[in-house]
């Protein structure tokens, strides 16, 4: 079955087992100078120094066109490495091709490649960029049985460079040994769909063989402490490749260079009296001819036996035991140095290696004499020193009649001494103030004066408060004033005099207006409001047509005066928005605003197809209805369940009988058939040839039987084959639309 597959329509994937040695590699050579593919390698046309613009190619360790990124090649530890560079064409179509030869028949084989998009995602076509999409296809070498093909897939552009690898399993047939590989792009050119390949590798694809010990365990690590070591390992294939083995054990003392074992030729390997770290894994081969030949085998897992080198016995200080621990192939030092004792500043702690302990020296420095009695002498143990601490206690202040002395006895000062006394018989308006400068009592202050009097008052002078005393009352001001009169005293005759007179009365009032006196703002207030009424219209203009606003009011022998200017009965206009009209009689008013919403005509922006749908995008979506024969309409922009063909669409809004169109060719690929005669999906359809200049189509069975075709004709195939019911399963299509193919698979019902 997997055989089949990989004849018809196999995927893109890894080889899921042991692969041998590449076979064949192209990593494009190295250098800074650009060079050509060999003759009849490839149908572009080589760039031959210039930029690679669409449709060209070159070799080169150089990537920085137009906004390309600017790569390095994939080969490793590769200086100046070249790659492939393609621009692809405007047409999909083969780009490279080269020949595989030294295979071995009936015989499985991975090809894999890398390859990364150049276009970057934020670079000059931004999100519209064309992705890249390449088809592999491995030929027999008579280029007439493809043996196994799979396609990337869109490969869309990045923010940074990503170099990707992508690999195809196929088996040759007898008596093949070799094949032809081929590199199809299935995008088109234009802007994006810019490309590099890199590193082309073939090689030997067989079974997973892992390798193990009696207990299960894939490798073993352990002690040269217990060597020679011994072992039975086991090669176990999963089966999935090859339907025999054969076998040759290789050893290897770093798993890079291997020589074979002599006589070891069985799945069981006895490993006896080892002491070095070395590793084993076997070749593999369908057939016993095939070990000889590096092309035709494959590799079981690698088994290590990890042997550590026991070290030397280390050298240890006198409070330490070694050990040595074979688990861990190394010594163990145990033990620690005698803790150093605590000491004061003074001392100094010294390890003695011969009798393994500390030893202590040092005298605390003498406390100092002589202190003031203010002063206090303490230890510190950072600065290891006595620290004397204290201050003469501060002269008080004195007044300016006191002497302050020092007595040491009592470590103290001592103030003595009298203040002159207050003088008396003062009057009531003096204030008597020591001065500390002169040491003696100072008199100020002088008798108030009399205060400025209104006509009314009288001042006397009170000695128990030491001020005037101001007596008298103003004569009240007079009650019961109009708000239009005031009240002034008259300090010559002290008494009050009252001016003002009333405001007159407003006389030019509108036919709604009325006066009243407000007492508040002593004026005449105008009241009444003039009759105003307002209403709104609202009214549809369909795109490019134009209607009139009509000012229809129950106002008798009114004027009219628009916003826009006029003042007329009615106006025209040609485009949505608001307009405004004042109808009156000059007295009473009514305001009309007509509110018009223009309806757009639809723009259909796009035409697409969506599986059996048919989805119409608009540049303006709004409340539109949509139809496929002008005659039913719908408000749902998605028709479904729609058979392959050319369809007209119509747009139009439910206000306006304005209906835009337009074409498109509904192409879809059905995914099932049920041919049981009940008028549903009881053909595989594809009724499109009128409409292209070239299609074809072909049907096969899952073996790649070709079970029908047409060419530039409408196809509607029934699920037989030379008038035989076919059974339910699986068939697979290849169709091709003016040089473009679409592969696929549909499900046949019964």
């Amino acid at each position: 079955m997997v055989l089949t597959l990989q004849k018809t329509h196999a995927q893109l994937g890894f080889c899921q087992g042991n692969s041998g040695d590449p076979i064949f590699v192209e990593t494009f050579g190295s250098g800074l100078t650009d060079t050509a593919l060999p003759a009849g390698t490839t149908t572009y046309t080589y760039a031959n120094g210039n930029s690679p613009d669409d449709g060209l190619y070159t070799v080169t360790s150089n990537t920085n066109y137009f906004d390309w990124f600017d790569v390095d090649d994939v080969t490793p530890n590769d200086t100046n490495g070249r790659m492939l560079l393609v621009n692809s064409s405007f047409t999909p179509g083969e780009f490279y091709r080269t020949d595989i030869s030294g295979l071995c028949e009936n015989t499985t084989y991975e090809f894999s490649s890398w390859l990364i998009n150049l276009t970057p995602l934020d670079g000059f076509c931004g999100a519209t960029a064309i992705p890249i999409n390449v088809r592999f296809e491995i030929w027999d070498n008579t280029d007439t049985n493809l043996l196994a093909s799979g396609a990337t897939g869109d490969i869309s552009g990045t923010i940074t460079p990503n170099w990707e690898q992508y690999a195809l399993v196929f088996q040759t047939l007898p008596g093949q040994t070799s094949v032809i590989l081929k590199m199809i792009n299935n995008s088109s050119g234009g802007c994006g769909n810019d490309l590099a390949i890199d590193d082309i590798v073939f090689k030997s694809c067989g079974d997973l063989i892992i390798v193990e010990d009696a207990t299960g365990n894939n490798s073993e690590s352990l002690c040269s402490s217990f060597t020679p070591y011994s072992q039975t390992i086991n090669a176990i294939p999963d089966n999935a490749v090859f339907s025999s083995h054969f076998y040759q054990w290789q050893s290897s003392t770093d798993g890079v260079n291997w020589v074979d074992i002599i006589g070891e030729t069985n799945n069981v390997l006895n490993i006896v009296g080892l002491t070095t770290t070395t590793f084993y894994r076997a070749k593999v081969a369908e057939f016993a001819a095939n070990l000889t030949n590096a092309d035709c085998i494959t590799f079981s897992d690698v088994y290590e036996v990890n042997i550590t080198q026991a070290p030397p016995q280390p050298v240890i200080e006198c409070w330490e035991t070694a050990t040595f621990d074979d688990n861990l192939c190394d010594w163990v030092v145990s033990g620690s140095q005698p803790i150093e004792p605590t000491t004061e500043c003074w001392e100094t702690a010294t390890f003695n290696t011969t009798t393994c302990s500390w030893e202590i020296t040092g005298i605390q420095p003498p406390e100092p004499l002589n202190l003031e009695c203010w002063e206090t002498a303490n230890f510190d143990d950072n600065l290891c020193d006595w620290v004397v601490t204290g201050s003469q206690p501060v002269e008080p202040t004195t007044q300016c009649w006191e002497t302050a002395t020092f007595n040491n006895i009592t470590c103290s000062w001592e103030v003595t001494g009298t203040q002159p006394p207050e003088p008396v018989g003062l009057e009531c308006w003096e204030t008597a103030t020591f001065n500390t400068i002169v040491c003696a009592w100072e008199v100020t202050g002088t008798e108030p004066q009399q205060p400025i009097l209104e006509c009314w008052e009288t001042a006397t002078f009170d000695l128990a408060s030491c001020s005037w005393i101001v007596s008298g009352v103003q004569p009240p001001e007079p009650s019961g004033l109009e708000c239009w009169e005031t009240a002034v005293f008259n300090d010559a005759i002290c008494q009050w005099e009252v001016f003002g007179s009333e405001p007159e009365e407003p006389t030019d009032l509108l036919c709604w207006q009325s006066t009243v006196f407000d007492d508040e703002l002593c004026e005449w207030q105008i009241i009444g409001d003039q009759p105003l009424e307002f209403r709104d219209e609202f009214l549809f203009l369909c795109e490019g047509e134009t209607i009139d606003l009509e000012a229809i009011s129950v106002i008798e022998n009114p004027s009219y005066q628009w916003e826009t200017g006029e003042d007329s009965f009615s106006i025209t206009i040609d485009s949505g928005g608001t307009y405004m009209v004042e109808v009156t009689d000059n007295c009473f008013t009514e305001i009309i605003t007509f509110n018009v919403t223009e309806i757009e005509l639809p723009v259909i922006e796009s035409v697409s197809s969506n599986g059996n749908s048919i989805v119409v995008n608009l540049e303006n979506p709004d409340e539109y209805v949509y139809s496929l024969d002008g005659v039913n309409f719908q408000i749902s922009n998605v028709f479904s369940d729609v058979e392959s063909g050319l369809y007209t669409v119509y747009v139009k809004s439910n206000v306006c009988e304005v209906v835009v169109t337009a074409d498109h060719i509904h192409f879809y690929i059905q995914k099932f058939i049920t041919p049981n005669g009940d008028g549903n999906n009881d053909t595989f359809n594809f009724n499109l040839a009128p409409y292209y200049s070239s299609t074809e189509v072909y049907i096969f069975n899952r073996f790649g039987k070709l079970l029908y075709s047409a060419n530039n004709s409408n196809v509607n195939w029934d699920g037989t084959f030379i008038g035989n019911k076919l059974p339910s399963a699986d068939y697979w299509y290849k169709i091709v639309i003016d040089g473009q193919e679409f592969y696929g698979h549909f499900t046949l019902k019964r």
